[in-house]
């Protein structure tokens, strides 16, 4: 049986000198799991999944999860899961090309940016994103980045810095597909990308179907979506199958998740139209029982994030005397009109209802993320508190 080992991945172009032992990963010679540069996050990756203990000879990469709990969990995947997804992405995209790798790499979206690079045979390029992401720099990497076909994947909020640079637009205009996923792409967002010609695919998935296995609602190759217990809107738990899905969780062999093999149960709740495409509605570990009613926050969201005034927004419900949780959001202004709470609310109770209409906005410089690129929801909890 092999061993486990850490592999450092750096935020930064030194990561190619790693390519060596992710090839590894690819053909299944060395089992690795991708940690940051961060010696306590290191540490508790390596207590947590059990770095240099003996692991099934499947399993090549272990990749830690970013749940909201705080304690990692690691998917594990062989060479078969992770070819079935670099195969499935190169066919949905229009064949295989080369990635620039512009997240942190550590996480499943960042790895599988070098892993699909690999595996269509280029080495990737890498933005150096240590101090942030800079949109100038991007372009510079993006106009640089050799191959027959161009790819690269973002998070939403790096998505807007590029939309605010006429330079970064016009380079990502030229790439073949731009993936954007971590965190729920507002339709707002969306819309503005589509209308400077950006090649955005909207992509769904998380580190146990080794990364986007959904593009814009419709699952890839080998890859199978079922909702289960529905309600008679059709929204239920989503959940996945395929070749994608992970062999389970590391040294936790009963998690409820993998129950039932070839499947894995997420924490999100969806609904499949007539025509098989999925949209997500919210999670039902964030759901707010206010006043013994249900709100989603991310359908709450969507409505403010019509509101010109809002850039991004988070919404989260908080203890309450009377309520039990009251609904609260956070917001980004976008400065370009006045950001008036007053019209917020009443949006909400239009569109959705007044229980649903948060009791306050408060206005943040940014969001705090966990992650690759997904809003910290406790952090906002623990801030309001």
């Amino acid at each position: 049986m092999k061993t486990l080992h850490a592999l450092h991945l750096p935020a930064r172009p030194e990561v190619l000198d790693r390519l060596g032992d992710l090839s590894t990963i690819l053909d299944g010679s060395a089992a690795f799991v991708p940690v940051p540069d961060d010696p306590r996050e290191v540490a508790v990756l390596r207590d947590a999944l059990g770095v240099g203990e003996v692991i099934d000879d499947e399993v090549s990469l272990v990749v830690s999860t970013s749940g909201t709990t705080g304690v990692p969990k690691g998917a594990q995947h062989s060479p078969a899961t992770l070819a079935a997804s670099a195969t499935a992405t190169a066919t949905r995209l229009g064949g295989p090309g080369n990635w620039l790798l512009a997240l942190t790499p550590h996480h499943i979206a960042g790895v599988q940016v070098l892993l699909r690079a690999l595996a269509s045979g280029f080495t990737p390029a890498v933005l150096d994103v240590t101090g942030g992401f800079d949109p100038d720099a991007f372009a510079d990497a993006l106009d640089n980045l050799d191959g027959p076909r161009r790819y690269t994947s973002l998070v939403p909020t790096q998505l807007i810095k590029v939309l605010d640079s006429p330079r970064a637009t016009a380079a990502l205009r030229e790439a073949d597909a731009l993936m954007v996923g971590g965190a729920a792409t507002p339709i707002p967002l969306l819309r503005r990308a589509v209308d400077a010609g950006v090649p955005i695919t909207r992509t769904y998935g998380m580190s146990e179907t080794a990364g986007g296995c959904i593009y814009d609602g419709i699952p890839l190759d080998g890859v199978t979506v079922r909702i289960d217990d529905a309600d008679p809107e059709g929204v239920g738990r989503v959940i996945l199958g395929g070749s994608v899905v992970a062999h389970g969780y590391r040294n936790r062999p009963d998690h409820p998740a993998f129950v039932e093999p070839g499947w894995f149960r997420t924490d999100d709740l969806g609904h499949l139209d007539d025509a098989g495409v999925l949209s997500i509605v919210g999670r039902a570990d964030e759901a707010i029982s206010s006043g013994a009613l249900t709100i989603v926050p991310q359908v709450v969201e969507a409505v403010i994030l019509d509101d010109p005034a809002v850039a991004e927004c988070a919404v989260v419900g908080v203890p309450d005397d009377r309520l039990g949780e009251k609904v609260v959001v956070f917001v980004v202004a976008s400065g370009t009109t006045t950001l008036d709470p007053e019209r917020i609310r009443g949006a909400v109770a239009e569109r959705l209802d007044r229980y649903a209409a948060p009791r306050e906005v408060i206005e943040l410089a940014d969001l705090p993320t966990r992650g690759p690129g997904k809003v910290d929801r406790r952090a906002l909890r623990e801030r309001y508190s």
